[in-house]
């Protein structure tokens, strides 16, 4: 993924695709949808406790988004903390609209 100022970001062909499956999978933009409503970072138990899966199954789902770029995650100690990515999902719509539309 190419960074060329704060707001904009290309990305890669490869990257398009591993958005394209992340968003594919129900519990993935659910994950997603529940991220963005957040305001501030979001801790991992949060998400477990809003998300009827098992922790495993959550820590699957969330490499899965971190892999496409949608989400990066922060290690404070033993906990970990999420923030959705907007600029690189804009960044997939826009590719999108360019590519398909």
């Amino acid at each position: 993924m190419a960074v060329t100022n704060a707001k904009h970001v290309e990305i890669t062909e490869d990257q398009l695709l591993l958005i394209a499956k992340a968003l594919a999978d129900p519990r993935r933009y659910e994950i997603l949808k529940k991220l963005g409503e957040q305001r501030c970072p979001t801790p991992c138990s949060t998400m477990r406790d809003s998300i009827d899966i098992s922790a495993a199954t959550l820590s699957h789902h969330m490499k899965e988004l971190e892999a496409s770029g949608l989400v990066r995650s922060e290690k404070d100690g033993k906990f970990v903390h999420y923030f959705p990515q907007q600029h690189v999902l804009r960044a997939y719509l826009d590719r999108l609209k360019t590519d398909l539309a």
